[in-house]
């Protein structure tokens, strides 16, 4: 087993035991500005949390399971050993500034519930993400 996929298994290990903990807490212990009884939110975000940590490691087990060794999992590994082309990234894009203006328009709509401003946000997201998509793939006169 991996490293990624053992961390994950010890962070859903961590959060399954802190919810019991907080559902037990938040069942029997009651101060006098509360009316007792579990308070759901707080443990289904536990619990959903739990999941998605064994979700993500069984995922990892899964694919790392195929994968050769990798640097990290070496004992022996030097920092170069992890070097490599890590992918292209656009240095000078303004698309994922547009797009974090769009995700904030979106989310002040939510927020404020103006349905006018949640259509606004969605438009402007899928234009970014349009346009960031396809920066590269279009001549430079159209973009």
């Amino acid at each position: 087993m991996k490293s990624s996929s053992k961390l994950l298994y010890g962070i859903a290990a961590f959060l399954a035991l802190i919810a019991v903990v907080y559902a037990l807490g938040t069942t029997y212990i009651n101060d006098d500005g509360s009316g007792g009884g579990a308070e759901w939110v707080g443990i289904v975000a536990l619990v959903l949390s739990t999941a998605l940590a064994v979700m993500l490691g069984v995922y990892l087990h899964f694919t790392d399971s195929r994968a050769d060794i990798l640097p990290e999992d070496w004992e022996e590994a030097e920092v170069e050993d992890k070097a490599g082309i890590l992918g292209f990234f656009s240095p000078g894009s303004i698309y994922p500034a547009w797009m974090a203006g769009a995700v904030g328009v979106l989310a002040l709509g939510l927020a404020f519930w103006h349905l006018w401003m949640v259509a606004m946000g969605l438009v402007l997201l899928i234009w970014a993400s349009y346009n960031l998509s396809l920066q590269y793939g279009l001549p430079k006169e159209k973009h």
